[in-house]
């Protein structure tokens, strides 16, 4: 394959001004990402040290391989809700490397809330399996938990993707075959004790480890019975009585160190045999990528340049060069797998749109992963384009998306908006992770064009109903929808609800995907076939 030739000017003013508004929002992100991950109340470590315990990233730490990396998903969960009660929803979840297995790793955070799960917990919870369902990846759940938090038990419990998902999912994993373990470090009450008893295998800590439905105080209020935390649901009553769990551990290291011996034992992954070759090295420094990217959403920038900061070799054999050309399609390597990259370049015509689906058509035949690198206001719009099929043009390429049988994966590279992210498979499409950059903004449009068309409405009722036009309450609403549309485009609300699997330094991209593509290897390619195309 070529290499792409850049034609980026590093020693150019706007280069250097898009790097320093870059580098500003990096350093913002990484500033809110250590606080999530770290900043915990001194009583709440001192409990835990007090008890014996490790901090859940410590646990973690001495799970995975040493010196393997740690793909952690969605840091900044809940970073904008429950008044910053939840950092990182209350868990982490990630792919790491145990044992020479990838596995899916989700781990309690007991720092807070006796890591009681709120409503965005139980919703990364489901995710964390939901990625390993489509993924056929062991999961090893580090449980540390006291259940559903009962001020939002509303919000937690009864609906078809709150907690009972979670449950739903490990189930249908062990019917699938695909392994799970559950280390017990701590009182795992009520839903928390579904974990290990849904799991295939757990090991339970003597001391501070319990799994029960009703704990202690519930179960005196609901039956006047007075029962201690180890007679209750300690390790030696389950682990010699009742037979909920399988090994008892004297320490979180024991536990641990039993848990690697059990993942060591189960089989090889078989994974498909997607084209590999040998790994090579961007030619151009991902870290221009922050002198690339604008510090204005609607500024555009040639898509081909990025492609030229991820992919191995900066090789990039691009498909129908010259039509469509809003739409940059072609065949790459990420880490040696052989992928086929859509990415924007401005609005989706009619042409483009076609030139997506066709190509998609061909990743499928050929049994090529899909990557998706968004920058996207929509698909085009106007009497001339509706004249030509724009929206069935568009349905073509979300039809193709939609059902393809290969592994895909998306990156918000900058703006997402309107029809434009489900064509480049959006969250509601099933892509096997999702990612987006601190710069990223979504919605279903832009945050002028949402204040100008309520303006517009509320002009034309104004006018329709022999008002006088009142031009300060429309100022005033075009100031309001703005600054609300503002708040909700941004790419920490967006990861805040889960709509992402997490914001990434745009440097670290190439490395995420090659740990995400590694992985979907270990699930059996789809179904072919599509539904009706509408010519």
């Amino acid at each position: 394959m070529r290499r792409l030739v850049s034609m980026i000017d590093t020693r150019s003013a706007d280069f250097r001004r898009h790097d320093a508004h870059n580098r500003a929002l990096l350093a913002s992100f990484r500033e809110k990402q250590d606080q999530a991950r770290h900043a915990r109340p001194l009583r709440d470590l001192e409990r835990l040290a007090k008890q014996g315990k490790m901090r859940p990233r410590e646990r973690i730490e001495k799970l995975l391989d040493p010196g393997t990396p740690f793909l952690e998903l969605s840091s900044l969960a809940a970073n904008m809700a429950y008044d910053g009660e939840s950092p990182s929803a209350s868990c982490i979840t990630g792919i790491g490397i145990v044992a020479g297995r990838e596995v899916v790793i989700h781990a309690d955070d007991s720092t807070v809330k006796g890591g009681a799960w709120y409503p965005l917990t139980a919703k990364k919870i489901v995710r964390a399996l939901d990625i390993a369902i489509e993924n056929r990846l062991p999961v090893v759940h580090l449980s540390d938990s006291a259940g559903g938090f009962l001020q939002l038990q509303s919000q937690v419990f009864p609906d078809r993707h709150m907690a009972g998902r979670i449950f739903r999912n490990q189930s249908i994993l062990s019917k699938l075959g695909v392994k799970q373990l559950a280390l017990v470090f701590g009182q795992c009450t009520a839903g928390g004790a579904y974990i290990p008893a849904l799991s295939d295998y757990n090991v339970i800590v003597r001391g501070t480890g319990a799994v029960f439905l009703g704990g202690p105080p519930l179960v005196r209020a609901a039956t006047g019975e007075i029962v201690g935390v180890e007679e209750l649901g300690g390790a030696d009553m389950h682990t010699s009585i009742s037979g909920t769990c399988d090994y008892p551990a004297a320490t979180e290291e024991e536990a641990i160190h039993i848990g690697r011996e059990i993942v060591a034992q189960w089989e090889g992954p078989k994974k498909w045999d997607c084209r590999r070759d040998a790994p090579e090295d961007p030619a151009y420094d991902p870290a221009e990528l922050y002198g690339i990217l604008p510090d204005d959403i609607k500024t555009s920038f040639d898509m081909r340049e990025v492609i030229a900061r991820i992919v191995d070799g900066s090789r990039f054999h691009e498909y129908q060069p010259a039509y469509g050309t809003t739409l940059v399609c072609g065949f790459a390597n990420i880490w040696g797998f052989r992928v086929g990259i859509l990415a924007n370049n401005g609005v989706l015509f009619n042409d483009s749109s076609l030139k997506g689906a066709h190509f998609i058509e061909l990743c499928n035949q050929n049994n090529t992963p899909l990557v998706f690198l968004q920058n996207i206001t929509g698909y085009m719009i106007g009497r001339d384009y509706e004249r030509r099929g724009i929206t069935k043009d568009g349905a073509k390429m979300i039809m193709a998306q939609s059902c393809s049988h290969v592994p895909k994966f998306t990156v918000m590279c900058n703006g997402s908006f309107g029809a434009g992210n489900y064509g480049m498979c959006g969250r509601a499409f099933d892509g096997r992770l999702l990612f987006t950059w601190p710069n990223h903004q979504i919605g279903v449009m832009g945050g002028d064009q949402a204040a100008n068309t309520l303006a517009e409405v509320k002009l034309n009722q104004m006018k329709r109903n022999g008002e006088e036009v009142d031009e300060a309450a429309l100022r005033d609403l075009w100031a309001e929808t703005r600054s609300a549309y503002q708040d909700q485009l941004s790419a920490y609300y967006s990861t805040s609800e889960l709509w992402d699997d997490g914001i990434l330094d745009p440097v670290d991209t190439r490395n995420a995907l090659g740990i995400a593509l590694s992985a979907s290897l270990n699930a059996p390619l789809g179904v072919p076939g599509y539904g009706v195309f509408r010519f």
